[in-house]
């Protein structure tokens, strides 16, 4: 196993897996947070910068679009560098658009701030790949959900705590056309502090030195060998159906909830951040129950339990889009939530055995099967007649996309091979418990 870990030990600092493990969800969380900062803000922006509709959904599909790019790069700049070095550049250098943005004073200059801000999404591959290295195959696909959801909850917090942090700016004095500005500095200090911590405690291996990542596959090599897998691609649409629906929903819902239904920014910001912190435990739930079914049905029961969430996550979406209230479209979007992140749980449950040789390649390409999703829903959403005729076509092609899950098929020896690493990982598990 490589020293890997095969268990999870929360309250546990001292190992190196379950430092990382903080320190990756944490580091998410933080790039989450900085990455839809602006969204609650958008009602308080749009007047200040006199954006009209078009516009909004631009900059939406912006926030989007350039991290399929980054995704695509990060995974093989992963297998090459390593996760640590990675994580502490994207950090770093991420954190300078985060902070651009409150300079901007014009629709083409906030335009490209937030398609700037866009990269630091790519901060999900580096969780995930980080993870995957640090875990064994009994309880991989819980750390990478668990994480992924702990950082997911970072788009669920700032949906609930920018408005206030304006509205607390506002009451020392500070129009609103300045607080959202100087409120965008916040999350940007947030991710420099991170980048100095994840480079001084994270380590790229669970070996007990520590040691440097080295690289046994070349980036470009890592793309291609991920490429050619015709599974990774299936998974690519399955993520476009959940992680493209979750940005999409946090990018939008927000002015939904105060055009549509007359919520007041405090109001709608706190019903799509409980939309977004769902992430806590609604993702892990996906990946554990991921682990849990593959005790018995091994990579076959993993993808049928991806098929069965996809699918109740796409009749959720008509449910929500249906709605004729406020409360009842709040509770609906709970609901198809929920499915939501357990489905994204449960497609990085699947992706670390993919192709172990190409673990970055595979989650860099996946990932951005989210953004991808995302950006389409984007161009939907804008050309739909209503907000609710496109939300109802969005959640038709998420049921549809299910099939995806259903169709993607392992070899005899791949299963074979994938049993035998889970067995070893149990008795190494249970020989630690036995010796504790």
């Amino acid at each position: 196993m490589d020293q890997r870990a095969t268990r999870i030990q929360l309250f546990t600092f001292s190992s190196i897996p379950m430092r990382v493990f903080h320190l990756a969800w944490m580091a998410f969380f933080v790039c989450f947070f900085a990455w839809f900062a602006v969204a609650p803000l958008m009602p308080i922006i749009r007047n200040d910068l006199g954006l009209n509709k078009d516009q909004i959904a631009n900059i939406n599909i912006a926030a989007v679009a350039v991290t399929i790019l980054v995704r695509l790069i990060i995974g093989p700049l992963c297998d090459r560098y390593g996760p640590r070095r990675t994580y502490t550049w994207l950090l770093a250098l991420g954190a300078l658009p985060v902070m651009g943005i409150a300079f901007a004073h014009s629709y083409m200059s906030f335009l490209f701030f937030r398609l700037c801000i866009g990269a630091i999404g790519a901060s999900f591959v580096i969780t995930q790949f980080h993870t995957s290295l640090m875990f064994a195959p009994n309880v991989v696909g819980t750390a990478n959900a668990t994480t992924a959801g702990w950082g997911n909850a970072g788009g669920g917090a700032t949906q609930a705590l920018m408005p206030w942090i304006v509205t607390a700016i506002a009451y020392l004095g500070v129009e609103q056309s300045m607080g959202w500005r100087i409120a965008m500095i916040v999350p940007g200090v947030m991710m420099l502090i991170m980048s100095v911590v994840y480079f001084r405690y994270a380590k790229d291996t669970a070996a007990l030195d520590g040691a440097v990542y080295v690289s046994t596959t070349k980036g470009w090599d890592s793309f291609k060998m991920a490429a050619s897998n015709y599974r990774v691609w299936m998974l690519f649409i399955t993520y476009a159906a959940c992680f493209g629906v979750e940005l999409t929903i946090h990018n939008m819902a927000s002015i939904y909830f105060v055009d549509h239904f007359s919520a007041d920014i405090k109001t709608a910001g706190f019903y799509v951040g409980c939309f977004g912190l769902l992430a806590l435990f609604a993702r892990a739930l996906g990946g554990i129950a991921s682990d849990w079914i593959a005790r018995t049905r091994g990579l076959d029961g993993r993808t049928t339990w991806l098929f069965m969430l996809i699918l109740a996550e796409g009749l959720g979406l008509t449910g929500f889009a249906k709605s004729g209230d406020v409360n009842t479209a709040f509770l609906a979007m709970l609901a198809f939530g929920l499915f939501t992140h357990m489905a994204c749980g449960a497609t990085y449950s699947l992706t670390p055995f993919i192709n172990t040789k190409a673990k970055g390649g595979v989650a860099g390409i996946i990932g951005a099967g989210g953004n991808v999703g995302a950006v389409l829903a984007g161009f939907m959403m804008k050309g739909a007649t209503t907000p609710q005729t496109g939300l109802l076509l969005l959640g038709t092609l998420v049921a549809g996309s299910s099939v995806c899950a259903i169709v993607i098929r392992f070899s005899h020896e791949h299963k074979s091979e994938e049993r035998r690493a889970y067995a070893a990982a149990v008795a190494m598990r249970d020989a630690a418990n036995e010796a504790a």
